[in-house]
């Protein structure tokens, strides 16, 4: 696969992959992991909320205020 970059791009990829001791190959594909495995964690937990909403398993938000305060009283 080929991914193609605007010039600009590419220079401060390879800037920052120099700047670390990085091969650029190798950061993209880190960052590429790391992009995939945080969309797959925000994906897991919309799911985790939309199931607990339709248990009715939430807080309104005065219910959330009255947490609040009471977590930070003195």
């Amino acid at each position: 696969m080929q991914v193609h970059f605007t010039p600009e791009l590419e220079a401060q990829l390879t800037k920052f992959a120099a700047q670390k001791g990085r091969n650029p190959d190798e950061l993209v594909q880190d960052v590429m992991a790391r992009y995939f495995d945080e969309e797959s964690r925000f994906t897991d937990a919309v799911i985790r909320g939309e199931e607990a909403l339709r248990r009715g398993d939430y807080l309104t938000h005065e219910k959330m205020g009255l947490r609040l305060k009471r977590f930070l009283r003195p």
